[in-house]
């Protein structure tokens, strides 16, 4: 897709995170698009949130390479794009949450996870490749924290 679009990772997000519609539709046995759908933006807002700030760390040599990305594409813009992704995100998880009637541990969750993304987006030195790898490690931390969410939303409700 490099070659293509300066959107590879828009289409990373939407094939990544097509599971998150077929692990709903295996368990749910249905599609329940209030739930579905926010979640499936926010995923692919997540992944583009994440692989933005990864792809630039590769960007001077996908110049030499003549592909593309979104790392290329957005620029000196890059950290207004990811924060509307990012804002985009946690709300698609709130309203996926609220659709599930997760109870409210699933918001402190979700809230220090809101947290963990400002922390990256604000804090990352796009021309250091070492500071954008440790952000987009970082993301492990950022899955965990809505992954405990959802559990004990669950747990509670």
């Amino acid at each position: 897709m490099k070659r293509f679009t300066f959107w590879p990772q828009a289409y990373l997000g939407l094939t990544f995170n097509w599971g998150a519609l077929l692990g709903w539709a295996a368990i749910k046995d249905s599609l329940e698009p209030t739930v579905i759908l926010p979640l499936y933006i926010a995923g692919i807002c997540w992944t583009l949130v994440y692989d933005t700030i990864y792809a630039h760390q590769d960007k001077q040599d996908d110049l030499k390479l003549g592909v593309k990305s979104t790392a290329l594409w957005f620029g000196d813009s890059t950290k207004h794009w990811i924060s509307a992704f990012g804002t985009t995100l946690i709300g698609g998880l709130a309203l996926s949450g609220y659709n599930v009637e997760l109870a409210w541990p699933y918001y402190y969750f979700l809230t220090a996870a809101a947290a963990q993304l400002a922390w990256q987006i604000s804090t990352v030195d796009l021309s250091d490749r070492a500071d954008c790898n440790m952000k987009f490690v970082s993301n492990k931390w950022f899955g965990a924290l809505v992954f405990s969410g959802i559990i004990f939303g669950r747990l509670a409700s």
